[in-house]
């Protein structure tokens, strides 16, 4: 079963502020799957995935920008 989070259980699992998690997802580096309650829910599978690759881009010395056109098929990886 798919597990969501929402970005306050983002923050604290992943040890992500809750500004960088909304810079993110403003960016178009994270994306919510879904609403409930006027609360923006997140798959807790992706945002593993996402963030582990968003480190590994950063550490290369790629903005976040770009990576951001990466994790969404604009450029090849």
């Amino acid at each position: 079963m798919k597990q969501f989070l929402t970005a306050l259980e983002i923050s604290k699992k992943f040890n992500l502020s809750y500004q960088t998690l909304n810079y993110y997802t403003n960016l178009g580096l994270l994306h919510s799957v879904k609403r409930e309650q006027n609360k923006r829910l997140y798959s807790e599978e992706e945002v593993r995935e996402r963030l582990t690759k968003i480190n590994e881009l950063k550490n290369k010395g790629y903005p976040l920008k770009i990576i951001a056109e990466m994790l969404n098929g604009q450029i090849a990886t």
